[in-house]
């Protein structure tokens, strides 16, 4: 397993995702389930966003070839797309979501697109696009399973993570998380800038 890309795309994965800051947003959505219900749903939202992520990791390439889409222009708008979650993150328009009206929270909104959103789909697919042999393969599949098992661990337990880290903790983590997210999204920008002007070249 190549150790470096596997941080690579746990950081990030990890800071797209943000395992505690769905703490918050997860209590939001499904605060009037029990108990049981509510571990349902960790289950669901996480199995779901497992799911979307993975099918995009296998098939991702053969969509956008289909479409006739290059990888630097993909990384472009993930970059646009992080640096706005990331601007929502820093402002916290990512706060309060609206509860919706009906339909399983844990497959919509939180399963996708809140956990499985188009930043943590793009990242997945330019770590799929530079690995090479099947090390950095494995790599990639431990960091995405890592992060949802995190991500689980944090929506499963999170009535005791609220409790330690209070609602102030979470806040201020998911300001540093969108501070984190901004970097990545300026640089995948400028890596997909990179690429365009070699290929002219």
């Amino acid at each position: 397993m190549t150790w470096q890309l596997f941080g690579e795309a746990f950081v990030t994965l990890f800071v797209i995702m943000d395992p505690p800051g769905t703490v918050p947003l997860f209590l939001a959505l499904t605060g009037a389930q029990m108990t049981a219900g509510r571990r349902r749903a960790a289950w669901v939202a996480v199995a779901v966003s497992l799911g979307v992520i993975v099918a995009f990791a296998l098939f991702g390439q053969a969509i956008l070839d289909y479409l006739g889409i290059s990888l630097p222009a993909l990384q472009t708008a993930g970059g646009l797309l992080l640096l706005l979650v990331a601007l929502q993150l820093l402002t916290g328009g990512l706060d309060d979501p609206e509860a919706p009206a009906s339909g399983n929270v844990a497959m919509v909104p939180l399963g996708t697109p809140l956990l499985a959103g188009p930043g943590a789909i793009v990242a997945t697919m330019v770590f799929v696009q530079r690995s090479d042999e099947t090390a950095d393969y494995l790599a990639v599949a431990a960091a995405i399973v890592a992060v949802h098992l995190l991500l689980w661990l944090f929506m499963r337990y999170c009535t005791i993570v609220l409790r330690v880290l209070r609602e102030s903790g979470i806040l201020l983590l998911s300001r540093i998380a969108g501070l984190l997210l901004a970097a990545i999204a300026v640089q995948l920008v400028a890596d997909a800038v990179r690429a365009f002007i070699a290929g002219a070249g």
